[in-house]
């Protein structure tokens, strides 16, 4: 089982601030995913995962179950997104996984 893990939970030369560090104490599973996936996947790009899953949405027919999960990312994609312009950070630089 894989199981994530932030800065908090191991020594790093990078350390957040009292806000991120927060923010990731806050975090659910599925947002830290979408970050993870977002470096891996997307190249760092939070707009490229939104075009593909709105790219997933538009085809016709989905899953429903499938596509409330997209929405559902879509909403934490835009909150995650949001939070690092703010605060100027990449919260992929604090969320591992570990095996």
């Amino acid at each position: 089982m894989t199981t994530m893990t932030t800065v908090s939970d191991t020594p790093s030369e990078t350390t957040p601030s009292p806000e991120v560090q927060a923010f990731l104490n806050a975090l659910d599973p599925a947002a830290a995913t979408l970050v993870i996936l977002r470096d891996e996947l997307y190249e760092g790009s939070w707009d490229d995962m939104e075009a593909d899953l709105r790219a997933r949405l538009d085809g016709r027919p989905y899953v429903f179950k499938l596509a409330h999960r997209i929405v559902d990312d879509l909403d934490r994609i835009r909150d995650l997104k949001r939070f690092e312009l703010d605060q100027q950070v990449n919260l992929g630089t604090f969320i591992r996984i570990e095996p």
